[in-house]
């Protein structure tokens, strides 16, 4: 399942922020917060995907679902959260689990997609 790297990587980082802002808009809405706020939300999780890519070296094998999803979705939500307590927003239980679950849906969720589509791509050729 090769890859080009370089337009893979832009690929995957792409579709990780804007389903990371995804996240951050559907949670504000469902709580009436307009979306004025939601730098001040997203900004951490932002910070924890960075370093989840670094982490990983996702660009590398930024489809994988095993090594790059696990360390890039683990990252997003530790650091994430670590930042929000650091920053005074507000840690709470509930949060937490809604973060850990939703995010693992998204940024696992598309991995697992991308990889039954290179793999069938793959038999066909």
């Amino acid at each position: 399942m090769k890859q080009n790297p370089v337009p893979s990587a832009l690929l995957a980082a792409t579709i990780d922020v804007v389903l990371v802002a995804a996240f951050v808009l559907i949670g504000r809405a469902s709580h009436n917060e307009g979306p004025l706020g939601a730098l001040v939300t997203l900004w951490p999780f932002l910070a924890g995907l960075a370093i989840g890519w670094i982490g990983a070296r996702a660009w590398r094998t930024p489809f994988s679902l095993r090594w790059t999803g696990l360390t890039v979705w683990a990252a997003t939500v530790i650091v994430g959260m670590l930042l929000r307590g650091a920053s005074g927003q507000g840690v709470q239980l509930g949060f937490v689990i809604v973060t850990t679950v939703v995010l693992a849906i998204f940024l696992l969720g598309w991995r697992g997609i991308a990889q039954l589509v290179l793999r069938r791509r793959s038999r066909r050729a």
